[in-house]
């Protein structure tokens, strides 16, 4: 960064599907100045490049321009990508997962010294999560039900159901349950391509507490939804239609057969979740804000989805 811009050095590294978002919001961002773009598809690095108006670059070319970087590219690239970034001492965010192995990921916690390392994992900057988060049951949380489901889509088959849509729902119960769990059961199968399509994770946890956690890449049809049971009642959420209600004690909606509990609702408004994840890797960056989802969040739900893989695996 020079001294006379204060924004951010901006560079994309993959600018498929969704890394041309990331360009996109990125161009738009008041806060940041993009200097570039690479992607292995010359012709696609063209097209993205010529519509957020700056250039297409070899990865190092980028690199060496930006202050930071984002890297939206397959996951088997996101290890080499963030290595040479780091390397050269700039600030990382990369699409989830954060690495396509564990000792991958355990050398980019490593080479972030001092920089910003930012992963991927969306949900923790949606309004639903939010509103999950600040309509807790009471009580305590014992277990969770949740479910991602989606018809198919032949893209982000180079990796399976459990890195490509699951890793979403380990990363929220392992933050609402504040722990990693202590053993993983699943089962799974390709369908429709030649990785697991489909996936039943149960989670278990000290104390007895437990997770299911439902991937598919292979629905009928959209569906999103989470269950938390605890000690005083029971939180549902269907993120489709955006409504939340939580049975409890005290609820403002009373059950005739449940005397001192009752029901309250709650919905939210949505917002660009996208804008909002880059916008505290931003302030992580310039501003030196907290990362809300760094390095070791990231290898915590890494871990999860490949005892999850290894688990259909054996199976």
């Amino acid at each position: 960064m020079n001294a006379s811009d204060t924004r951010l050095a901006l560079a994309i590294l993959g600018v498929g599907h969704f890394g041309r978002f990331h360009a996109l919001k990125a161009a738009a961002n008041s806060r940041v100045r993009l200097v570039g773009l690479a992607d292995a598809d010359a012709a696609r690095a063209g097209t993205v490049a010529a519509e957020v108006g700056v250039a297409a670059l070899a990865p190092e070319s980028a690199i060496a321009a930006a202050d930071a970087v984002i890297i939206a590219a397959p996951t088997r690239f996101h290890h080499g990508l963030a290595m040479a970034a780091l390397a050269a001492g700039k600030h990382v965010f990369i699409e989830k997962p954060i690495a396509a192995t564990l000792d991958e990921a355990d050398a980019l916690i490593a080479a972030a010294r001092g920089q910003v390392l930012q992963v991927g994992h969306i949900e923790r900057f949606s309004a639903a999560f939010r509103a999950v988060v600040g309509a807790e049951t009471g009580g305590r949380a014992l277990s969770w039900d949740a479910v991602r489901a989606a018809p198919f889509r032949p893209r982000s088959l180079d990796v399976s159901v459990v890195l490509d849509l699951m890793i979403h729902d380990i990363d929220l119960v392992l933050e609402l349950a504040g722990a990693e769990p202590e053993a993983v059961e699943a089962v799974g199968s390709a369908v429709a391509s030649d990785r697991p399509d489909f996936a039943v994770a149960r989670l278990r946890f000290a104390g007895g507490r437990a997770a299911v956690i439902t991937a598919s890449r292979v629905s009928l049809a959209m569906e999103r939804r989470l269950r938390v049971l605890g000690t005083e009642g029971e939180m549902s959420v269907n993120f489709l239609d955006r409504s939340l209600a939580v049975l409890r004690r005290g609820g403002a909606e009373a059950v005739a057969t449940m005397p001192g509990s009752g029901i309250d609702r709650f919905t939210w408004t949505d917002h660009d979740s996208l804008e909002a994840e880059q916008a505290a890797f931003v302030a992580a960056c310039l501003d030196g804000a907290p990362v809300v989802v760094d390095g070791a969040a990231g290898r915590r739900a890494l871990k999860v989805a490949l005892a999850v893989e290894a688990a259909i695996g054996g199976a």
